[in-house]
């Protein structure tokens, strides 16, 4: 059953608020993995730090694209169809990686591919005249996307309580730079540059337990997509799913995926509601 989750509904207090979303049992504060009197389920009870993939499941990348490409096309007189540019840079993201995975080209940070999907854009637009610091400060859009309206607030409440830390196929200097500017609370910063793969590789997610100093099952890997927490969980990491509805808008790089209780270890509508739920 398709359902739709309102943003605003988003940014709701602790305490006795309700999520309720067509398709998933109503969540509470005290919900679906905790048990009568309020204990977390025992399955999480050892989970000590959470680590999260982030473009399109802490911030929102689509909506970012296209907001700057707007501002930066009409100061260039630049006239395109700046939905259609950002899925092209955005479908052009896993082909590149995937020539680094398979040893086509040698170990590229996802700056430097952003970089190589950009310049062949530019080509395809019949954009010229840009000066290398254009190109520059162009490719760094993906440092500069917004968070969801909630992602702030629940990493907040998730970091009182946990270890929080991205696991991004993002390079250090890309993750630190989107923590800087949308004000993303974590605690260290984690993923495919610390190993030289990219998700969905095992050895990221190996890493995270590794690098945290923790045995698998004490890292639960939370995201909107399903390819990465099957990939984690086949590495005994435990899993937690963000519903993102508007990722993807109405664009051709894909749809949502959505997910019910129980199809991991926690099924929640937002950062706050995945925090509502661990009990932070």
């Amino acid at each position: 059953m398709d359902f739709k989750v309102d943003r605003r509904r988003f940014l709701v207090g602790a305490g006795t608020a309700v999520i309720s979303i067509p398709g998933l049992h109503p969540v509470l504060a005290q919900g679906a993995n905790r048990d009568t009197q309020g204990e977390l389920a025992p399955e999480l009870e050892n989970v000590k730090a959470l680590v999260f993939d982030t473009f399109g499941t802490v911030v929102d990348w689509r909506s970012s694209v296209i907001a700057e490409g707007m501002k930066w096309g009409k100061a260039k007189g630049i006239q395109i169809d700046w939905a259609q540019f950002a899925d092209r840079w955005r479908l052009g993201y896993r082909p590149t990686m995937d020539k680094v995975r398979k040893g086509e080209i040698p170990w590229t940070r996802l700056d430097d591919l952003h970089r190589i999907i950009l310049e062949e854009l530019l080509k395809e637009y019949k954009i010229q005249g840009l000066t290398e610091e254009e190109k520059v400060s162009w490719t760094y859009v993906w440092r500069r996307l917004e968070p969801w309206p909630d992602s702030v607030a629940g990493l907040t409440r998730l970091k009182k309580k946990y270890i929080i830390a991205p696991l991004s196929n993002g390079n250090i200097a890309l993750m630190a730079n989107l923590a800087k500017f949308g004000g993303l609370p974590w605690d260290a910063i984690l993923g495919s540059e610390l190993v030289k793969h990219y998700k969905p590789d095992r050895e990221v997610y190996v890493s995270a337990a590794y690098y945290l100093d923790l045995k698998p099952e004490q890292v639960m890997m939370v995201a909107a997509h399903k390819g990465d927490l099957q990939a984690a969980t086949s590495c005994g990491l435990r899993t937690g799913f963000i519903y993102r509805p508007d990722e993807f808008g109405n664009g051709s790089v894909g749809k949502p995926d959505k997910a019910q209780p129980g199809d991991y270890d926690v099924v929640s509508a937002s950062a706050i509601d995945l925090a509502q739920q661990l009990g932070a």
